[in-house]
């Protein structure tokens, strides 16, 4: 019992994360199509100004929705200081990964001399620890298996039922209709920036509050990310959701039974041997969207 309880507690742990992470590249995509490459750092910058919020005193329950607002702002800037002047431009997704990676490692570096190489670590979200199936857990993580698919839900919600987020549908169904009938396309490609952005550094707050954190923090996790769009496919966002819970538990399994080492192989045998069945991803839709 506690070998599956270890299981299904880090494979829900694990596609939590996983899952904020890929949703915001699934987003950016599908809106916009182009990868970016600067996501995993969002996830570190939104960790670092939580913490320097609560180490300026406020209560983390107010510094870490700062953060993320400010997550917010900083996906919107760097979109339309890095992404926009490129849009329409030849072989633009190479250019904006290129573009993107070197924005990320400016903003890395930045991080790494202002707060500096020392660990940090920011509070947890509920202190305090607990047994499931013979399985010590910490709250914080508990409560990140709860927050996270109420998150993901609002987000459902606001892409589905808000005008706004049926605006985000429109641009990723059809960005020259979108056009036509008068949307605001270059607020919208923003706004998905945006929302990226946040969600990584949500994530990155997420992640703070268990692991000590450190500029170079994002790089597994985009890693990651990459790898579940992929497998899940990248023309819609609940792919990827279903695919980050999926290798969520594919990851507990293969640490428990083979041990770290070899998770990383047999993850990317598994990943190459889908492709090779169905390239566009197991949960691929058969047209670009927000569905």
């Amino acid at each position: 019992m506690s070998a599956l309880a270890e299981i299904l507690f880090g494979g829900l742990f694990q596609g939590s994360l996983y899952a904020m992470m890929a949703v915001g590249l699934a987003l950016v995509w599908t809106t916009i199509g182009v990868f970016n490459f600067s996501h995993g750092v969002f996830m570190m910058l939104g960790a670092y100004v939580a913490w320097q919020l609560v180490e300026l005193g406020l209560p983390a329950g107010v510094a870490f929705p700062i953060a993320v607002v400010v997550m917010a702002g900083v996906g919107w800037i760097l979109q339309a200081s890095v992404v926009r002047p490129l849009i329409g431009r030849p072989n633009i997704v190479l250019v904006v990964v290129i573009t993107t990676l070197a924005a990320g490692s400016l903003i890395e570096n930045g991080a790494l001399t202002i707060w500096g190489p020392r660990s940090k670590q920011i509070p947890a979200l509920v202190d305090g620890n607990a047994t499931i199936g013979g399985v010590g857990v910490s709250l914080h993580q508990i409560a990140i298996i709860v927050i996270t698919p109420l998150i993901l839900a609002a987000l459902w919600m606001f892409l589905n039922r808000s005008r706004l987020g049926l605006a985000l549908r429109a641009v990723a169904q059809n960005e020259d209709a979108s056009h036509l009938v008068g949307l605001n396309v270059t607020a919208l490609y923003g706004l998905a920036f945006a929302i990226a952005a946040s969600l990584a550094g949500l994530a990155g707050i997420f992640m703070g509050g268990y692991r000590f954190m450190s500029p170079v923090m994002g790089s597994d996790p985009l890693l990651k990310a990459l790898i579940v769009v992929v497998f899940g496919g990248i023309s819609s966002i609940s792919g990827p959701i279903f695919a980050a819970y999926l290798i969520g538990f594919f990851e507990a399994a293969c640490s428990y039974y083979f041990g770290l080492y070899w998770t990383p192989a047999l993850l990317f045998g598994v990943l190459i041997l889908t492709l090779m069945v169905r390239s566009e991803g197991i949960f691929a839709s058969r047209s670009r969207g927000l569905a």
